[in-house]
């Protein structure tokens, strides 16, 4: 998409909502909260058959007027009222909306998080503000991957009635296995994730990927292995037959779109370095 596209969408975005944005030198949006500026880190997600880059997993960066570098916890600390956090939020998804849109080439699918005190504040309508945006820049909620926080899975009924919110606009779900819900995360049904993620450490330790594995095959869902740290855990990944593999062995975040083959499993088997 070309730079002038880019800077019609974010006048349209910012014609119709408060927040604020402005294009940096080298053309990507930088949000503006209190006095910090914050822009976009994208991770590739791989595709563990192909290993192609099927899409990136967004994280915000953030620095103050006195380019002190603040971590999202920290600027996420920032927003103490649920006002503010709902603002802060829908901000950062809104700059790494606009940003991966305008920079990715190719069909690849944006990876964002939610704040879980953001799905706890928010009663109803979860997505919509957001769904507003992507249909101001011409990107449909398809192609979008709602990662829902862990502390959710706490909570069964805030879960199901999140992801029928966020399904319900078109969305794709992401939610996190652990241990404690793989008994009754297919109780989900219909709400079942498109994608469940499953932390590499875990991985190593878990005895039981098989089981879980098929349970995300009968609902015809993808498991994800993220934070891959090695060529170790990239094996094991592969070993539990996941879809999906995401971490820093594959490619750090970066102010870049990886748009084919991250080097560490370019031209052949993983494993090339630890």
């Amino acid at each position: 998409m070309k730079t002038r596209n880019a800077h019609d969408e974010l006048r349209r975005v910012q014609a119709t909502t408060d927040y604020l944005l402005q294009p940096s030198e080298d053309g990507w949006i930088i949000g503006h909260f209190s006095s910090n500026r914050l822009s976009s880190v994208f991770q590739p997600v791989v595709d563990a058959n192909t290993r192609q880059v099927i899409g990136h997993a967004a994280y915000i960066r953030s620095e103050t007027d006195n380019t002190n570098v603040l971590s999202p916890w920290g600027i996420f600390a920032l927003a103490t009222e649920d006002t503010l956090l709902v603002n802060l939020d829908r901000l950062c998804r809104t700059v790494h909306a606009i940003n991966y849109f305008n920079t990715a080439s190719g069909p690849g699918d944006l990876f964002v998080s939610v704040q879980p005190r953001l799905l706890e504040s928010v009663k109803d309508d979860h997505g919509r503000a957001f769904a507003e945006v992507l249909d101001l820049i011409g990107v449909a909620t398809s192609r979008v991957v709602i990662e829902i926080p862990s502390e959710v899975n706490r909570n069964w009924r805030l879960l199901r009635h999140v992801i029928g919110n966020y399904r319900s606009r078109g969305y794709r779900i992401a939610a996190n296995h652990s241990r404690a819900s793989d008994s009754w995360m297919a109780e989900l049904g219909g709400l079942y994730p498109d994608i469940v993620r499953q932390d590499a450490s875990d991985l190593l330790q878990y005895n039981g990927s098989d089981s879980l594995l098929d349970t995300v095959h009968r609902f015809g869902a993808s498991l994800l292995v993220r934070d891959i740290e090695t060529s170790q855990q990239m094996r094991a990944a592969i070993r539990a037959g996941a879809h999906l593999l995401q971490g820093r062995f594959l490619g750090e975040p970066a102010r870049m779109i990886e748009a084919s083959r991250p080097r560490a499993v370019a031209g052949g088997s993983p494993g090339a370095r630890e």
